[in-house]
């Protein structure tokens, strides 16, 4: 029989090998970006097709986030996590060997799918193996890491692996990666049970869902080709809120729902999961407005720019492992969202002030530097406060939903802000400004606009805490906030 040090060293090392995946996974939505031209010159995709190389991965990766975390829960997360991981393994070499557009599309859309099936349940899975409250924070802020690091190192990543060993390496990258985590997750991860998909799968509420989150991503993700008032858009999103209404209807009268009652009546996972869509929707104009200045505006190759996001990781880094979970011990999630959201609208303001002539020390590195550390200290206090109260039972699925939560609101965001940048940039050219000057007002515009976001993020946050009686006299304990 282990001694308990010896199941506090397993527990501890098995939710390190799940923040290795998540890293893994979250890092594959954003490595691919900065070998785009690479790609596209490689294959043949013209610049209205190579964008698919992105979306073709997030659009499923949205859809199948809810159904996968409930699956989990009924079937075993750690098993459920197993066959997505191995999967996503298969789907990396098929991507990276890809000889073709289609090819390398339906591979991104399958392993956007095996990502989801992989990542859907790993919050919960992470809260419930942390042995103690305080080693709780300390997991919930490596987990905050993984989310947010695993992003940033992704455009360091593509950087380099695009310009020397050829963007093909950017999904070959997962193949050991994913090896060594599924050998580490077969002797670490202890393996759960789920009552089985006896005792009650509504399969008509996981076909609504899934079908509408997919087609809203997609919606939302063709509206720079067909503009927001097209038959395609408004056809779109009449569809979508038809389907997400029958998804409504259908969890009132299901008897086991997709998303239990327990869950969406509890207002602290509901406004978590709000204000983090709010912020990831300007966290995503962040990614792709930074890059595009450093490249475009300032003429960085792809090397020099994956290597100027460094700052971001590392910022992120040292806090969501060090500062984040010592806060979130002493003040409790609740005020450090109001404490970290202020930061990050900070950084934001600072980017709104880029400068055609200006320079990556000043016009990035300090707005760079603020708003990861924001993000740092806000997203784990998100997903204590996402997944407080739920049961062990549920927590695939409160997972799968916060998770859910951040691929929407940054497609929403992306495409809102991707909108009224190109929008901006099209009537500086057409006013005749010089091309890195339209661009530069046109990034602007997109970090004032995602400044926005940031401020309603920071205004849902505040009068929840003052509606909320334990807000105003006493934090819950992590005990409290945390999966029962």
């Amino acid at each position: 029989m282990s001694t308990p040090s010896e199941s506090t060293r397993r527990s501890l090392l098995a939710i390190a090998v799940l923040c290795v995946a998540q890293v893994m996974i979250v890092l594959d939505q954003n490595i691919v970006t900065i070998a785009l031209p690479a790609i596209g010159d490689d294959l043949g995709f013209s610049p209205s097709t190579l964008v698919w190389t992105v979306n073709a991965y997030v659009v499923p990766f949205g859809g199948f986030l809810l159904l996968a975390g409930r699956l989990g829960d009924l079937l075993g997360r750690r098993d459920v996590f197993l066959i997505g991981i191995a999967a996503f393994v298969a789907t990396s070499i098929w991507c990276g060997y890809a000889t073709g557009q289609t090819d390398l599309l339906l591979a991104r859309f399958a392993q956007g799918t095996a990502g989801a099936v992989t990542s859907a349940g790993l919050l919960g899975m992470v809260v419930t193996l942390a042995p103690g409250d305080r080693a709780r924070t300390r997991a919930i802020g490596a987990f905050g890491f993984a989310s947010a690091g695993g992003g940033a190192l992704g455009t360091v990543i593509g950087g380099i692996l695009t310009d020397t060993l050829g963007w093909p390496w950017i999904f070959l990258i997962n193949v050991p990666i994913g090896i060594a985590v599924i050998a580490l997750a077969l002797r670490v991860v202890p393996r759960d049970s789920g009552p089985g998909l006896r005792s009650g799968v509504d399969l008509l509420g996981a076909v609504l869902v899934t079908t509408g989150i997919m087609l809203a991503v997609y919606t939302l993700i063709e509206t720079e080709r067909h503009g927001w008032w097209s038959i395609h858009t408004v056809a779109g999103g009449a569809t979508t809120a038809l389907l997400l209404a029958g998804f409504v209807a259908r969890q009132r009268r299901a008897r086991t729902p997709l998303i239990p009652s327990s869950i969406t009546r509890d207002r602290s996972i509901i406004t978590a999961n709000l204000v983090q869509a709010l912020m990831v929707a300007a966290l995503f104009g962040f990614m792709f407005f930074t890059v595009m200045y450093l490249g475009r505006v300032l003429e960085l190759d792809a090397l020099s720019s994956g290597l100027a996001f460094l700052p971001a990781p590392l910022t992120i880094a040292v806090v969501s492992l060090t500062i984040a979970p010592v806060l979130l011990d002493a003040i409790g999630p609740r005020r450090l969202v109001l404490i970290g959201l202020p930061v990050l609208t900070l950084g934001f303001v600072l980017f709104t002030r880029i400068r055609v002539d200006g320079s990556f020390v000043v016009d990035v590195l300090p707005a760079m530097t603020l708003a990861a550390l924001g993000f740092a200290v806000t997203m784990p206090a998100l997903m204590a406060l996402g997944m407080s109260g739920v049961s062990a039972a549920d927590s695939g699925v409160a997972s799968g939903l916060f998770t859910m939560t951040q691929q929407v609101g940054g497609a929403v965001g992306l495409a809102v802000l991707g909108a009224v940048a190109a929008a901006r940039t099209r009537s500086g050219l057409a006013a005749g400004l010089a091309e890195r000057t339209a661009l530069n007002d046109g990034y602007q515009l997109g970090f004032t606009v995602a400044t926005g976001f940031l401020v309603a993020a920071l205004l849902v946050a505040v009068v929840w805490a003052s509606r909320t009686g334990r807000a105003a006299t006493r934090e819950p304990s992590l005990t409290e906030a945390r999966v029962g």
